[in-house]
C-alpha cells in the first residue's frame, strides 16, 4: 500500500486523491436565478443525500479564487430555492457546455438548445430535456472554514418540494426508478465521466 499523510500534500494533490478515488459522483445540473432575475446553469459532482426523514439532498460548491460564492450558491443563499436536474448521458455535452464561467448578466442557457418550463412551486425555471428534476428550497447553509477561518466552500442543504420523473423512468405504483432508463451521467476526475454500467443484486445478511 502507498501511504500519504494529508498534513504532507498540498491542497491541490489532496483534492486530486479525494476526487479521483470518490467515484463515481452523480451531477446536479443546477438551476437557480440572482437578484436580478438572470438564470444561471451549471452543473455540480459534489452532489448526495443524506438519511433523514424528509427529502433532503445537499450541494457542496467551492469557493471562487477570491473567496466569493460562486453564482449558484449566491444565488440559493440570496433567493432560496433551486431546480435540480439529474443528467443522462444524452445530456452530456449541453451539461459540459454550462460549465463555462461567464458574466453574471450572462444565462449559460444561451449556449445551449435546451427549453424551460414553469416550476410549480418555486420561482426559478426548470429545463425540460432532462428525465429527472427536483424543486428545491433552502434547508440549511453551513460555510465550511479552512484552518485560517476563510470560508473554502458553502454547503448547502435543500429541501425537496417536488419530484418530476420521465414516465418512462418512475413506475408510478411502486415509485421504482427505472435506472437503465436514466442512464446517468457521473463524474470521475478531471475531464472524464462515465455510466454506470451492468448492475448486480446481493440478498443482505439477516
Amino acid at each position: 500500500m502507498i501511504h500519504l499523510k494529508s498534513d504532507s500534500l498540498t491542497p491541490a494533490e489532496n483534492y486530486k486523491l479525494i476526487s479521483g478515488s470518490l467515484v463515481p459522483r452523480p451531477i446536479a445540473w443546477v438551476n437557480t436565478l440572482s437578484r436580478k432575475d438572470i438564470l444561471n446553469v451549471a452543473p455540480f459532482s459534489y452532489f448526495s443525500t443524506m438519511p433523514t426523514s424528509i427529502p433532503l439532498v445537499t450541494l457542496a460548491i467551492g469557493r471562487k479564487a477570491d473567496e466569493q460564492p460562486k453564482d449558484t450558491a449566491q444565488n440559493v443563499i440570496d433567493r432560496k430555492e433551486a431546480v435540480i436536474h439529474l443528467v443522462g448521458e444524452e445530456l452530456a455535452q449541453p451539461m459540459n457546455q454550462t460549465a463555462a464561467t461567464l458574466e453574471k448578466d450572462q444565462s449559460e442557457l444561451d449556449l445551449i438548445n435546451l427549453s424551460l418550463i414553469k416550476s410549480n412551486t418555486i420561482e426559478v425555471p426548470a429545463m425540460v430535456e432532462p428525465k429527472v428534476r427536483f424543486e428545491t428550497k433552502l434547508y440549511d447553509h453551513f460555510p465550511i472554514k479552512d484552518e485560517e477561518a476563510r470560508i473554502m466552500t458553502d454547503l448547502l442543504v435543500m429541501r425537496i418540494t417536488d419530484f418530476y420523473f420521465d414516465e418512462k423512468i418512475l413506475d408510478k405504483e411502486s415509485l421504482h426508478v427505472n435506472i437503465k432508463q436514466l442512464n446517468p451521467l457521473a463524474r470521475i476526475a478531471g475531464p472524464n465521466y462515465a455510466t454506470l454500467g451492468e448492475s448486480f443484486s446481493m440478498k443482505r445478511p439477516l
